[in-house]
């Protein structure tokens, strides 16, 4: 592990700080594609994180932080049947956006505050 300059050892991100960096990323290309937000609920244990419209459509979306080695693209969201009957009842589309995160340093390293981190994110992914 590197010491910083000041000899004080980095302090890896927490459960609820890697879901904000997500949150992050996610409401970041959620504005580039011109939704608007109505709530946004950054809970690690509330779903959805995101209640967004578009085109008059609405869209609940969840968003998932997910550490390397764990791969965001086959990487499965359990117990979504409550979310989806509950988008439905609303009319809304639910999308899933999984980012994956690691440290751009060593990959076998967690990710720490105010460090460098590599991003795999590849969008949206509708769930019916």
């Amino acid at each position: 592990m590197t010491i910083l300059e000041d000899n004080i050892l980095p302090v890896p991100l927490n459960k609820s700080e890697l879901h904000s960096l997500a949150m992050n990323i996610v409401g970041k290309d959620l504005e580039k594609d011109n939704f608007e937000f109505i709530s946004i609920n950054s809970s690690l244990e509330k779903n959805p994180q995101f209640v967004c419209t578009k085109n008059k459509q609405l869209y609940f979306i969840l968003v998932k932080a997910i550490l390397y080695p764990e791969n965001p693209k086959t990487y499965k969201i359990n117990n979504l049947s409550k979310i989806l009957d509950h988008s439905k009842k609303f009319e809304a589309k639910l999308l899933c956006a999984k980012v994956g995160l690691a440290n751009s340093d060593d990959y076998e390293l967690p990710l720490f505050k105010n460090s460098s981190y590599i991003v795999n994110y590849d969008g949206f992914e509708e769930i019916n």
